[in-house]
C-alpha cells in the first residue's frame, strides 16, 4: 500500500496500521513498515501532504 509510509510518518499506531493495511498479524507490519524515516523520505511525504491542503 503506498500510504503505509505516511502513516508511519504520522506515527499512527501499529495495531491501527495493521488493520489499516489488513496484515493478519502484527509482526508482518512491524517488520515492512515500522522503520525509521530518512531525512529525504521525511521531506517526500511532507510535500505529499501539502497537496492535500
Amino acid at each position: 500500500m503506498a500510504g503505509s509510509p505516511l502513516l508511519v510518518a504520522l506515527d499512527v499506531h501499529l495495531g491501527v496500521m495493521m488493520r489499516i493495511l489488513r496484515h493478519s498479524q502484527i509482526a508482518v507490519t512491524m517488520n515492512v513498515y515500522a522503520q525509521v524515516a530518512s531525512e529525504a523520505t521525511e521531506t517526500a511525504l511532507t510535500r505529499l501532504g501539502e497537496q492535500f491542503l
